[in-house]
């Protein structure tokens, strides 16, 4: 997948190996973001791994879901951005002039906090997508989005409905429908903005089994308020506060034996 207009310049596609050498999936050097004279961001560095489940910690307001947005570059579209630093996807600089966001956006999906299903059928929204990057074949297309629903647990629910409207689906399964047409463009990452905010606790327990599932395939990060939520399901967590990353480390270490005050304050909630 090329992300870059000249010839001869190196694509965009995941090497396993060189991947799982460096272990490194997005490395964030001095990344830094204004909207207009507001400093977002504060000069985070940090590395993330792949086929791991990263969570983003903080009270609102903490710069947790702009970073998110900074790795396909959802912050684009808002008036005022500004950013500085280097962020790195296998390797690859994405805010490089020559980046083709469209095709980093192939490759880094997202979730949203509201499940946001298209006025269309359960099989158009799955295959919305693939038909976008020109895939036409009936037989290519039923099995994508097959193989999506199954991976987001929703097969069983509605393969004997795909004509029915994806409105007319639970909120719960509207968000599994979300992540499997995430699925279906087969990204390397997902980034998952407080997916289970909106939902019940039975939905919600559905969409943590699939994100510790899915991790086998892919990197995740989820930004959540939940502590319990990001006790359960990540690898590794960062805490953000006022634009800042205060600490990163594995999930069990950080929440059992955090180095920073500032940490041990907001997990115990005595802040935020």
């Amino acid at each position: 997948m090329e992300l870059v207009a000249e010839k001869n310049t190196k694509n965009f596609t995941m090497n396993k190996e060189s991947e799982q050498e460096s272990k490194t999936k997005i490395s964030i050097k001095n990344a830094r973001v204004w909207y207009g004279d507001f400093e977002a961001v504060k000069g985070i560095s940090m590395d993330i791994k792949p086929n791991s489940v990263t969570a983003f910690i903080g009270p609102s307001g903490c710069g947790k879901s702009t970073f998110l947005r900074l790795f396909n570059r959802m912050n684009d579209y808002i008036d005022g951005f500004r950013m500085e630093g280097k962020i790195k996807i296998d390797g690859t600089n994405i805010y490089n002039k020559k980046i083709h966001v469209e095709e980093l956006r192939k490759e880094v999906g997202m979730v949203f906090q509201k499940p946001n299903p298209f006025p269309k059928s359960i099989y158009e929204n799955v295959a919305y997508g693939l038909k976008i990057q020109g895939i036409s074949d009936k037989k290519v297309l039923d099995s994508r989005v097959e193989k999506a629903l199954r991976q987001a647990d929703l097969w069983e629910e509605v393969k004997d409905d795909l004509k029915k409207s994806a409105l007319a689906l639970s909120g719960g399964q509207q968000q599994r429908l979300c992540i499997a047409r995430t699925l279906a463009v087969e990204p390397s990452i997902i980034l998952m903005d407080e997916p289970t905010s909106a939902l019940d606790p039975i939905s919600t327990a559905k969409i943590e089994n699939l994100i510790f599932g899915l991790k086998e395939k892919y990197t995740i990060i989820i930004v959540t308020h939940n502590m319990q939520q990001a006790s359960r399901i990540s690898d590794y967590t960062a805490f953000f506060y006022i634009g800042e990353l205060v600490e990163y480390s594995k999930t069990k270490t950080l929440f059992t034996k955090p180095e920073k005050k500032r940490t041990e304050n907001y997990i115990t909630g005595r802040f935020g």
